[in-house]
């Protein structure tokens, strides 16, 4: 079964101290790459994270947001620092002198300038904490690799039911060329007697004709190569990883042998038939797009 690089998880955990919620979305992209957005004090876990995102995934942006809530007593502290205040009031002190200005302070003024207050986290308790990291990454994890699949079951009933189209258009083609090649015959015979009203049409020569006239129609390879592209693209279908490119690859090659045909095509029927094959095609390769 295939998987989308479109998804979705979320997970949540929590104590009577702390709680944690993580989540992980994911597009398209040619490779493998993880954003991980999380508080600084967590740092020491963004490898695990990346190495879970790598078992889980092989394509995808992944972007990864890991949110921390503090649901106990908090042990945080303000701190403030004198001498930078004092240093901010000489200033004002000094630009009024200078400017002719009234000199007046304001305490909440000073307050809200940068440095005069801080504030000082409190440490976690990693020993409480990664318990909870590891369950809510686990519980995003599980439901991200759900919505890709769930995702990717979708794409790969489309993508079969088109490579069936397309089977049934190339049977169609097929079964035309021969009527071409008939109704070929009968045009050069009717012109023939009327050019030559009551002599005999020389059939050596009509024969090198049709062979002619067949051999610059002839797309038999072109039908090999399309039936032997969807049975290998089918068979990819049913690999269980990393097979977009591989889809990608095949749907190319598809391309190539509808584009062949329609350029060897002087028959209507025939050239909409290459269209539609064309139309295909380029249906799958766009949902092949989002696959792993």
């Amino acid at each position: 079964m295939i998987r989308s690089m479109t998804g979705f998880g979320r997970g949540e955990a929590s104590d009577d101290h702390y709680k944690i919620v993580i989540e992980m979305k994911s597009v398209n992209h040619r490779y493998l790459d993880i954003n991980i957005r999380m508080p600084h004090k967590f740092s020491f876990y963004e490898n695990k994270v990346r190495n879970m995102i790598k078992n889980y995934a092989l394509r995808g942006k992944v972007d990864v947001y890991v949110s921390f809530e503090e649901t106990g007593e908090s042990d945080l502290a303000i701190s403030y620092n004198s001498k930078i205040a004092g240093a901010y009031i000489e200033g004002v002190r000094q630009l009024a002198l200078d400017h002719s200005m009234k000199f007046k302070t304001d305490a909440y003024q000073i307050a809200s300038l940068p440095e005069v207050f801080t504030l000082k986290d409190s440490a976690i308790d990693e020993e409480k904490i990664v318990p909870l990291l590891d369950e809510a990454l686990q519980a995003a994890g599980e439901q991200f690799v759900s919505s890709r699949s769930t995702e990717g079951k979708g794409l790969d009933e489309d993508i079969r039911k088109k490579l069936k189209e397309i089977g049934d258009v190339t049977a169609s083609i097929e079964k035309r060329y021969p009527e071409i090649l008939k109704e070929h015959e009968e045009r050069i015979r009717k012109k023939a007697q009327e050019l030559l009203e009551d002599r005999q049409i020389d059939e050596h020569v009509l024969a090198s004709e049709m062979v002619i006239y067949a051999d610059k129609l002839c797309v038999d390879e072109e039908m090999v190569r399309l039936k032997t592209h969807i049975t290998h693209m089918s068979e990819t279908l049913d690999e269980q990883e990393n097979i977009g490119r591989k889809l990608d690859f095949l749907t190319q090659e598809l391309n190539r042998e509808a584009n062949t045909i329609l350029s060897k095509s002087t028959d209507v029927t025939i050239a909409n038939y290459g269209i539609e094959l064309k139309t295909l095609i380029e249906k799958i390769r766009e949902q092949i797009q989002n696959v792993e």
